[in-house]
């Protein structure tokens, strides 16, 4: 049976990272990535919006707070040093209603305790040399959030992992694990290996993975689709840069924006949905298993609850695109359904507790041969960096 000092679960760009971290700081360790897909970064990180995020949202002294900024700034260096495309687009967060400006000034204030440098509220003069299209009383400009490729990133990390000496096995997928007094044992669909220490950084499956090992917490995984539109090439000057409403501020989603590519696409939404699958990319996508373990947790039921409106109004424009363009007028007026195609989506891992809470921080568990990240949604990729650094000075091996 083949044995390593680590072992990695998820080749997403938190699993990448963490692992390039590991070979840096354990050379002579022999440490592998396990991935139950054919390619790196299919899942989460694949199906992302690309977007270096600054750190504006995020409740102070939060790990979200504490990674994002300093973690946006590691990932620049990175990708200067190793030639990885990207741009510091900036993002406007624009006001449209007089109520939204308490909520757009409390954000700008956020956004300094957070250490995020940049940042200017500006008027409608300035937001119209921004983003010529938008129509607001007053913006929140952050020249400092950029865009990229976090797929691109990820083979990044890859690469110099292997370089390193260090092992990625793809087609992997982790079915169970057993514990003895020295080890434990990895049983996955192609055969057995044995490990010392294991870092669960799987993303969607986090708490399967970590139940595997019987852990004592009560968060579960509930899949949330992001759906968007690709903007016609003909629309795509109306976008110059991020462009995001004010965000509610009891829920862990930013509400539909536009959204330039670093490969000059320009994309609108997400919305978030739930989805029936974990990874149910398509709106009737389906797993039993996964809705079983949605459905039969009470936390699901007391978010449901909190909720409903919410949820139901999500719904509704999900299924309704005239709906979906609707909300996008309230940041670009002259957007119209014709401006809209190929609609695609992404899965996130939304935590929720048994309180029906959704996790709005990262959550990571430790035990004495094991680190496990629960929940790493946004700014998850921005902060990849970050939270291998974190995780690195907590492991014990």
């Amino acid at each position: 049976m083949k044995k390593f000092d680590i072992s990695i679960i998820g080749g997403g760009i938190v699993g990448l990272a963490t692992a390039m971290y590991a070979k840096e700081k354990y050379p002579e360790k022999t440490i592998c990535v396990f991935e139950k897909e054919n390619i790196l970064a299919k899942h989460q990180t694949g199906n992302n919006s690309g977007v270096i995020h600054a750190g504006i949202y995020y409740q102070p002294n939060s790990q979200k707070a504490k990674f994002c900024w300093p973690g946006s700034l590691l990932l620049r260096k990175f990708c200067d040093q190793n030639e990885i495309e990207y741009e510091m687009c900036g993002k406007l967060i624009i006001a449209t209603k007089e109520d939204e400006i308490e909520r757009l000034n409390n954000l700008h204030e956020r956004g300094l305790k957070n250490g995020v440098e940049g940042l200017e509220l500006i008027d409608k003069q300035k937001i119209k040399e921004i983003e010529p299209y938008v129509e607001a009383i007053k913006g929140l400009w952050s020249p400092n959030t950029g865009i990229i490729d976090y797929k691109k990133l990820t083979e990044a990390y890859a690469n110099i992992f292997n370089n390193n000496g260090g092992l990625i096995l793809k087609n992997h997928e982790l079915m169970n694990i057993e514990e003895n007094d020295k080890s434990l044992i990895l049983e996955t669909n192609i055969g057995e290996y044995e490990t010392n220490y294991l870092i669960n950084c799987s993303g969607l499956f986090a708490d399967r993975v970590a139940k595997m090992m019987d852990l004592d917490f009560d968060v579960r995984i509930v899949p949330f689709r992001g759906e968007y539109y690709t903007l016609t090439n003909e629309s795509e000057k109306m976008v110059n840069g991020l462009i995001y409403p004010v965000p509610d501020p009891d829920l862990p989603f930013l509400g539909v924006h536009f959204t330039k590519r670093i490969n000059g696409e320009v994309e609108a939404g997400p919305n978030a949905v739930m989805a029936y699958s974990r990874e149910g990319y398509k709106k009737f996508d389906i797993n039993l298993k996964d809705m079983y373990e949605s459905f039969s947790y009470t936390g699901f039921w007391k978010m449901v609850k909190s909720n409903w409106k919410t949820g139901l109004s999500e719904q509704y424009r999900s299924l309704n695109k005239l709906k979906f363009v609707k909300s996008l007028q309230t940041l670009i007026p002259s957007i119209s359904s014709k401006d809209l195609t190929n609609p695609g989506a992404g899965v996130r891992a939304q935590a929720i507790d048994k309180n029906g809470n959704l996790l709005q921080d990262f959550s990571i568990v430790k035990t004495n041969n094991s680190l496990h990240v629960l929940s790493a949604p946004s700014p998850g990729a921005t902060s990849s960096l970050k939270i291998a650094e974190h995780l690195m000075n907590e492991i014990t091996i």
